[in-house]
């Protein structure tokens, strides 16, 4: 990645994270980047994976679930928190990206013990498979595997597993459409002293076509860093029951 544009989509991400409360146009953020409107939106999702709004969006509820999940700050607050004008827009939209009330997430503390999939959807009788492959050296424990429509781990999956730690995977009777394999975990890999971090991974599209029997997607798990998008569905506890040992340098 250009360093220019690394730097200029990192300002702007700074900008929404300081600013979450706060109504930010794309001009804004355009001259948070120093670069025009037009150049900005396409380079930030270049980046990012996302629009600059879908982003804003995600970190905000990213924002409302740490509240949620760590203090006793009322749903009504936390709405305005992170620049919702309606409580009940605030709850829908969370809902739908979560999985779960912003009460009802609370009361689970952050996690959940089950993903619903995707319903109504055409099946294709087919199969995505791969192998989630650990950065060199690493260790991980639990990997989540989805299928979603975009570069976010956002609503319900069209298909998951959880492996119980890197491997192959097959994901059946998916249905059809075109599909990004996002995957996500904790680990510790070699040369950091950070211990367990969370890792994720990302394929696709993978479309699914009736009539092939399967569409193979490989993913490797690397470090998360800032340009990635917050995890906004809720995924059950994914961090070893035992501490993974912190790896040698291969």
């Amino acid at each position: 990645m250009d360093e220019i544009v690394r730097q200029a989509v990192a300002r702007a991400i700074m900008t929404m994270r300081d600013n979450l409360g706060e109504r930010l146009t794309i001009d804004d953020l355009a001259q948070s980047a120093m670069f025009s409107k037009f150049h900005f939106t396409r380079v930030f999702l270049r980046v990012t994976g996302l629009s600059p709004g879908r982003f804003l969006s995600a970190l905000r509820l990213a924002e409302a679930k740490r509240l949620l999940a760590t203090t006793a700050i009322s749903v009504a607050d936390i709405s305005h928190q992170v620049g919702y004008n309606s409580v009940g827009t605030f709850s829908a939209r969370f809902s739908g990206s979560v999985g779960f009330s912003p009460t009802g997430y609370r009361q689970l503390r952050g996690t959940r013990p089950q993903i619903v999939e995707r319903t109504g959807q055409v099946s294709s009788e087919a199969a995505v498979r791969g192998h989630v492959r650990r950065p060199p050296g690493a260790e991980s424990g639990p990997v989540f595997v989805g299928l979603f429509p975009a570069k976010i781990a956002e609503g319900a999956p069209a298909r998951y597993t959880i492996l119980p730690s890197a491997g192959p995977y097959t994901l059946t009777d998916v249905p059809l459409g075109s599909w990004y394999v996002i995957t996500h975990a904790f680990g510790v890999c070699p040369n950091d002293d950070r211990g367990l971090r969370p890792l994720t991974g990302l394929a696709g599209p993978v479309t699914v076509y009736r009539g092939v029997a399967a569409s193979l997607a490989d993913v490797r798990l690397r470090p998360r860093h800032g340009f990635d998008p917050p995890v906004l569905l809720a995924l059950p506890d994914l961090r070893p029951a035992a501490p993974v040992r912190h790896p040698v340098a291969v």
